[in-house]
């Protein structure tokens, strides 16, 4: 009787430690360790990275406060267009500001440069190479040549003028790209300049 309930003992603990082992085998091992399945990358990915800012990108609008008022922003460029038009400081960006900068607009504009006339120039041209006439092509390869000489003439005299000029009414201020700035002030047609001239070609400044 003995033998027979413990062959019996056995073979129960048998069938409940397999019992047992089943549901841990038939988990996968990560699974089995943890108690939860182990997540996908993506999703891993999505609550490791975070917006510089701290917010999510859905919730940009509500985290910065209110939506932005288009004809407040529309309204806000104009203002600051119309301000850089006139010249004034805060409204100029870094190509502009600076008293160096300042005196080379207006010595560029009390005088009536040749190079002023270049984008007209350039504009006859143009046309002549879209009229595909012969006798009109013939000449636009001279005057494109002629117009760069001019161009370089006319450049080397603005530095030499604006070099002398800064250096008695701004001593010690940099002058650099001065000429560059200034050259290209003067290629453009004069009413589209900006910020608009404030003096008059013959004014003295």
């Amino acid at each position: 009787m003995f033998r027979r309930s413990s062959a019996g003992g056995k073979a129960q603990d048998s069938e409940a430690a397999q019992s047992e082992e089943a549901p841990a085998k038939a988990r996968p091992a990560a699974e089995a360790g943890k108690g939860r399945p182990t997540p996908k990358r993506r999703e891993a990915e999505r609550g490791r990275y975070q917006s510089i800012t701290g917010g999510t990108s859905g919730a940009r609008g509500g985290a910065r406060g209110a939506p932005v008022d288009k004809n407040a922003a529309r309204t806000e460029r104009s203002r600051r267009y119309e301000a850089m038009k006139r010249g004034e400081d805060w409204a100029l960006g870094p190509r502009d500001r600076g008293p160096a900068r300042k005196l080379a607009r207006d010595w560029v504009d009390s005088h009536r440069r040749p190079s002023e006339y270049y984008m007209y120039v350039l504009i006859v041209l143009l046309v002549a190479l879209l009229s595909r006439n012969k006798t009109l092509n013939t000449y636009v390869s001279p005057l494109v040549l002629v117009l760069i000489v001019v161009i370089v003439i006319d450049a080397y005299f603005i530095r030499r003028a604006l070099s002398k000029l800064v250096a008695e009414r701004l001593p010690g201020e940099s002058a650099r790209g001065l000429t560059v700035y200034a050259v290209m002030r003067a290629l453009q047609i004069r009413r589209f300049r900006v910020p608009a001239p404030r003096v008059k070609p013959g004014d003295k400044i």
